[in-house]
């Protein structure tokens, strides 16, 4: 299941260019697809789960044939050997070949990843402690009906200077798990101090003032 989740998941993201995810590209095995011209299928994830399907049919027989013993005989012991040896042998070999056929040489699009992060309405969430919930429900909302990047709309909206913003709604730094303002200073706004921060025009560099200091 685990073989078969990241082969889909390659899949995807190697979708497009132009419509699919086309976050990552694939090496090019094939010359081309059998139906369209020009297009270049991702024949490795493919034969994964393929294989890893052929697997779970294996298993499912050494389950029904492990069922069947009556007292201490089992008469489908070779087709449970049988199953489990080859299933031992499609996984090996499929394993290999998915990481130096397709994983090794996969290229990330940084341009496409860039896009779709900037436009993504969860970044809002990042700014909570300081605009509050409903307006940056608002923001969410504008920047996705109008297509913009939320770190665009969110400085119409809020007044805050862009560096703040931009250090706000960092993804490599939210994906690390803790607040900016947290991995940074080592404290968080209070609930009481949020609209002060507003007022303050700069978070990260304002006053003491603006900013409460409540261990983490």
């Amino acid at each position: 299941m685990a073989l078969i989740k990241i082969a889909n998941d390659l899949r995807w993201m190697n979708a497009g260019p132009l419509a699919g995810l086309g976050e990552i590209e694939l090496p090019a095995l094939q010359p081309g697809s059998s139906i369209m011209p020009g297009k270049v299928n991702p024949v490795i994830p493919e034969a994964t789960v393929m294989a890893a399907a052929q697997v779970i049919g294996h298993h499912t027989a050494i389950t029904i044939a492990g069922q069947t013993g009556n007292f201490q005989l089992n008469v489908t012991l070779p087709l449970i050997a049988a199953n489990l040896l080859e299933s031992i042998q499609l996984l090996s070999n499929v394993s290999r070949l998915l990481a130096d056929s397709a994983i090794a040489g996969l290229k990330v699009r940084p341009e496409r990843v860039k896009e779709a992060l900037d436009r993504n309405p969860i970044l809002v969430t990042a700014l909570n402690p300081v605009i509050g919930y409903e307006k940056g429900a608002a923001i969410a909302k504008q920047a996705y009906k109008q297509g913009r990047p939320v770190l665009e709309v969110a400085i119409e909206v809020t007044g805050l200077p862009a560096k703040t913003l931009a250090a706000l709604l960092d993804p490599a730094v939210l994906a690390r798990g803790r607040h900016p303002w947290q991995a940074r200073r080592g404290w968080r706004l209070s609930p009481a101090a949020a609209s002060r921060a507003v007022a303050c025009g700069s978070v990260a560099s304002g006053p003491d003032r603006c900013r409460s200091r409540v261990p983490v």
